[in-house]
């Protein structure tokens, strides 16, 4: 078995201070400094240093981490070699994602799962805010259906595997009496919507980013002002004529509310990239292996209905 403390140390090689480390491990403050201190003694090095009000990793925490990480891949794949000596799917698998993630293929491929596989529990949660790659991380979570962003793991990360799942496009949500509402049917380009107030609508963690990185390549910066995660708030701040936003083509439009999708062309037109996720070596454990199928099964799917 490999020490607990090493995943301590991981995670707050990620979250920085010992506060936000203790809240994603669900544990108390001064057990994560407890537990740091006993694996420094233990290993006769200094693994941490104050600076200013939070810690700072020395050379050697680092040089432990990259260890610790693929010493957590082995025992990722042992399990999923061990798991091969039973012959039941059973147990409980963690999914989370964005919402429209939820909707276009986690929901439906939790519910294949639970059609196919009645002993396996199935737990989806949505995280708005968070960042699901240290839900993996901190073991809170086992697939994290994600929209990739600039400052997220890269694919040859050895903490994670990703694989990719479904492309979405985006559109324009408008209000009802916007000059774009009137060519819905034809479509605008991006870099027309250069001189609008931009509301920064959704989960924070990635779709920001991707209005971010698609208004760069459109040549503008957007002027954004408000920002809220539900659908429905987002429709009534744009109704209202508080600014406009990019909205995911699995996203919902509340039919009583005076607004307009238009659909976005030319180049470039965003689309998001959903890719699941999951901690390196679990993508063989049978629960985790069927959970990544279905998604792509449901994926394929929609895609063959052009949904």
């Amino acid at each position: 078995m490999i020490d607990p403390r090493l995943q301590t140390l991981r995670v707050l090689s990620e979250r920085g201070t010992v506060t936000a480390t203790a809240e994603a491990l669900h544990l108390t403050p001064s057990t994560v400094s407890q537990q740091l201190r006993q694996l420094s003694a233990r290993l006769g090095v200094e693994l941490l240093v104050p600076q200013g009000r939070r810690v700072r990793l020395t050379p050697a925490a680092w040089a432990l981490v990259g260890h610790a990480d693929a010493l957590f891949a082995r025992w990722e794949e042992a399990r999923a070699d061990l798991a091969g000596y039973t012959d039941q799917v059973a147990g409980r698998l963690r999914m989370t994602g964005v919402a429209t993630a939820i909707t276009g293929v986690i929901a439906p491929a939790a519910e294949r799962l639970r059609r196919e596989l009645p002993r396996l529990h199935v737990e989806i949660s949505e995280d708005p805010g968070e960042n699901r790659f240290e839900l993996l991380l901190a073991g809170r979570a086992d697939i994290a259906v994600v929209i990739p962003a600039p400052d997220g793991p890269p694919v040859a990360d050895i903490r994670f595997t990703q694989q990719p799942v479904l492309r979405e496009p985006q559109d324009l949500l408008v209000p009802a009496g916007h000059p774009f509402a009137a060519r819905a049917a034809e479509g605008v380009e991006l870099a027309e919507a250069g001189d609008e107030i931009w509301i920064r609508a959704g989960d924070p963690a990635d779709q920001h980013q991707l209005l971010l990185a698609a208004c760069a390549s459109a040549g503008f910066t957007p002027r954004t002002c408000h920002h809220a995660v539900d659908w429905y708030a987002i429709a009534a701040l744009v109704a209202h004529g508080f600014g406009i936003c990019l909205l995911p083509r699995l996203a919902p439009v509340p039919g009583d509310c005076p607004v307009v999708r238009v659909p976005l062309r030319g180049n470039p037109v965003p689309v998001r990239r959903f890719v699941a996720a999951v901690r390196r070596g679990s993508e063989r454990q049978p629960p985790v292996a069927r959970g990544l199928a279905a998604l792509r099964a449901t994926a394929d799917e929609r895609a063959a209905k052009g949904a």
